[in-house]
């Protein structure tokens, strides 16, 4: 028996708007998590900060319940690259914290991430990361002129591989998703060149688009938590993430407080508000 792919999700313009609402909120959120990352604060105590957001806005979290996730964030340290659990781990100077989270408003679905780095940079960590942030903005700007969604990793592979300097290496086990009315839904947004072209872009389609990137090899596997990934060498990670819809007049950044307008301005890409209903 043939079995077909995962359909994808089509939004209306509502629908992207209901979705905006959730990134805002989660821009907030995130803001306020980032805002406690401090020496001395534990990621638990970040995770309080990020939740607290979200109740006061009324919105929920995609996160904690899923598939039994204990939290509202993940917050993944030094080589902890992604799923990372609050709990007593107390930052220190100049650690490289991931806080990846989301929300829900009115059923649907915003995700982003960002990369703090606490107290003083490490400048390798620092490059780590700002390679990391502007591989994700090349790629969401890819998908302003995109015919295929495999040309969002297209974009972002060639600009880590034209990286001088220490190589960096672009996670393949973990890639970017579809996203509306569940957060993980068809298609995968990979973060790297294959052959393969991925489905159409068309209106409606919202992405969340995460490059992950290390300093070292992009072996990685899985603590006893179940969750935790880590690298297999120790190197640390950055993830960066926005939620991003297309439509008729263009694309729009959900999750960023501009649409996007400055992460898309050095690429010549002007994101397209919706007007609300």
């Amino acid at each position: 028996m043939a079995f077909g792919q995962p359909k994808i999700e089509y939004k209306s313009n509502a629908q992207i708007l209901k979705m905006r609402e959730a990134g805002l909120v989660l821009a907030e959120a995130l803001d306020a998590a980032e805002a406690a990352a401090q020496v001395g604060t534990t990621t638990a105590e970040i995770d309080a900060v990020f939740a607290a957001v979200l109740k006061r806005h009324g919105a929920q979290s995609n996160f904690k319940g899923y598939h039994g996730f204990p939290a509202t964030i993940c917050a993944s340290v030094n080589h902890e690259v992604v799923h990372g659990i609050p709990g007593g781990y107390v930052l220190a100077d100049g650690d490289v914290l991931k806080i990846d989270g989301g929300c829900i408003v009115e059923g649907w679905h915003s995700d982003s991430a960002r990369t703090v780095i606490v107290g003083t940079a490490d400048p390798a960590d620092q490059r780590l990361s700002d390679v990391t942030q502007e591989a994700m903005w090349r790629g969401i700007a890819a998908l302003a002129e995109a015919r295929f969604v495999g040309q969002i990793g297209d974009a972002i592979d060639d600009f880590v591989s034209a990286q001088e300097g220490e190589p960096l290496g672009i996670l393949e086990d973990y890639v970017g998703h579809g996203i509306g009315s569940e957060m993980h839904m068809a298609p995968d947004v990979l973060n790297y060149r294959t052959g393969h072209r991925g489905p159409r872009v068309k209106p409606g389609m919202c992405f969340a688009i995460e490059p992950m990137l290390v300093r070292g090899s992009i072996e990685t596997h899985v603590l006893q938590d179940e969750w935790t990934v880590v690298t297999d060498d120790g190197a640390r990670a950055s993830q960066w993430e926005h939620t991003v819809a297309v439509h008729l007049g263009g694309i729009w950044v959900l999750s960023a407080h501009d649409g996007g307008e400055a992460g898309l301005a050095p690429f010549g890409v002007k994101p397209s508000p919706l007007q609300k209903l």
